[in-house]
């Protein structure tokens, strides 16, 4: 009776669970908890959501920290707001944001193309009919198997064909409708996709809703995870671990079969855990290794999508003057007397004999004042702040093109990159050693962008020392960490290798975070 029922439903194909079924479905089940693991990093991060673009403290809808934070600009950064999780939860653990974006990156791309897989052989094969509901009645079905299960009692075997209304409707959500919301809202995490096409992130409402939505469907993703697995030992376990283990119809199956299911399908789950976990302590024990080892099976794929967008948000008006934040987070705090005494006898000063160096391999280098920079032109950009924590803020900057200040030297042939040196220390350094002067580096296509620039202005008010003064780089296509505060010198170099730890930068040598800050 219960294969004539299979049949029936299925419009003559019968709904079992052949191998790629079984393959693709225990792949989404690795891939999801190293996403949800990963994803727990990054949020951890900045474990604030909102609905608005300027992330004032308050305005959070959901928030899972305690600390109150100032609204005075540097009384409380965002590097304080974050928090360190276990690697027994988290991906890799350890405040280690840099990892776990790299990880959320490349599982993403594993994730993607088994899920395209699966969906594909599932139309091809006609087996979509088992997810996919064909007729209205489902509705009064799932809502009966609710109220059975609300119960505290178990729907009959001849609901499951091979799942019940509840059932399917649920995998039909999953697969149809928080699956395409998660790849819809990815990109809008890049400040350069958000830049370049703010008309789809308007479909979204705003970036922080897009990230707010992309929250949300991994809570569904893990609550449906938890109930799934727990509903599979405990909704008539025979027919599901027979059928998933074995493709074997439940009344066919030995004591002896049923216990080896119910043995593969534990190993399975086991292995599973222990994989999550391997994952961080593997990361941690070796990170650098990690990082280059992940973000180098990425790059192909990020070399012809992400990497070839650039922020527009000037040139399509993205935003105007009402859209400015009330409230600018900030990451860190103006370099102290032990980091920079000429910074601060500047600034005493009021910067007046401030002077910015630019040089390395050229010609003849050259050393201009804020009255020098000003002479060479004045952009005005209106521009949203991505930071890779999570938050962004929405100001108005003034300052020059970059490329119009390396326009005033020429660079030797060999010169490839441009790297950026602060008066500011970076906060730790990855073996232990002191401080050194924070410095980023770009490539010779970020360096020319319209968007990048040497900021002197913020709100029409002279650059904050908080947020850089007197001099900054403004560079949209990139998240916040390459945009260098406390400019002291630009300097023309061959390869960011040559420079620091050798891997473009300060945060990229300390805190593991890649050179490319697109993605």
């Amino acid at each position: 009776m219960h294969t004539t029922l299979l049949m029936m439903s299925s419009g003559g194909v019968e709904l079992d669970f052949p191998a790629w079924l079984r393959i693709t479905h225990f792949i989404n089940f690795l891939m999801m908890g190293l996403l949800i693991r990963s994803g727990w990093e990054i949020i951890a991060s900045h474990p604030r959501f909102y609905w608005n673009n300027h992330c004032t403290p308050g305005s959070e809808w959901i928030k899972f920290t305690k600390d109150k934070v100032s609204t005075v600009p540097g009384e409380f950064t965002a590097r304080d707001d974050q928090r360190s999780l276990s690697p027994l939860i988290s991906l890799p653990g350890n405040a280690k944001i840099g990892l776990g974006r790299a990880w959320h990156a490349l599982v993403t791309c594993i994730w993607l193309v088994n899920g395209f897989v699966y969906v594909t052989l599932l139309f091809a094969t006609g087996q979509w009919r088992r997810i996919v509901p064909t007729s209205w009645d489902i509705f009064p079905e799932a809502w009966e198997s609710i109220t059975i299960y609300a119960g505290l009692q178990i729907p009959s075997i001849e609901h499951f064909q091979p799942y019940d209304a509840l059932q399917k409707l649920m995998y039909f959500t999953v697969v149809f409708i928080v699956a395409p919301l998660m790849i819809a809202t990815g990109p809008i995490m890049s400040p350069a996709f958000c830049g370049r096409f703010p008309g789809y992130v308007k479909l979204f409402r705003n970036r922080q809703t897009a990230r707010s939505i992309h929250f949300l469907g991994m809570a569904f993703y893990l609550f449906f995870s938890l109930v799934h697995v727990a509903l599979v030992f405990v909704v008539h376990p025979q027919y599901n671990i027979a059928h998933m283990m074995l493709n074997k119809p439940y009344n066919e199956v030995s004591a002896a079969e049923f216990a080896q299911a119910v043995t593969m399908l534990i190993l399975g789950m086991v292995g599973g855990v222990v994989l999550w976990l391997a994952a961080s302590y593997w990361s941690l024990r070796n990170p650098r290794f990690t990082q280059t080892f992940i973000w180098g099976l990425t790059n192909p794929i990020r070399s012809f999508t992400f990497d070839l967008i650039k922020s527009k948000q000037v040139a399509k008006k993205a935003f105007t003057e009402a859209d400015i934040s009330p409230f600018h987070w900030v990451n860190t705090r103006p370099p102290t007397e032990r980091e920079s005494t000429e910074w601060n006898r500047l600034k005493e000063q009021n910067f007046v004999d401030y002077r910015l160096e630019v040089g390395g391999l050229v010609d003849q280098p050259v050393s201009l004042s804020i009255d020098e920079l000003k002479a060479l032109g004045k952009e005005t950009n209106i521009t949203m702040h991505t930071c890779m924590q999570g938050w962004t803020g929405i100001a108005k900057w003034e300052g020059v093109r970059l490329r119009d200040v390396l326009a005033l030297v020429e660079k030797k042939p060999e010169a490839k990159y441009v790297m950026i040196t602060s008066f500011g220390h970076v906060g730790h350094t990855y073996d232990g050693r002191p401080t050194e002067p924070y410095y980023e580096c770009l490539d010779i296509s970020m360096a020319m962008e319209d968007e990048t620039i040497l900021a002197w202005g913020m709100n029409d008010k002279p650059l904050p020392d908080v947020y850089g003064g007197p001099l900054r780089l403004r560079a949209d296509s990139m998240h916040g960490y390459k945009m260098v505060k406390w400019v002291q010198k630009v300097e023309w170099i061959h390869d960011y290798a040559e420079q620091g730890d050798g891997q473009g930068g300060s945060r990229e040598d300390s805190g593991l975070q890649h050179f490319d800050a697109r993605v």
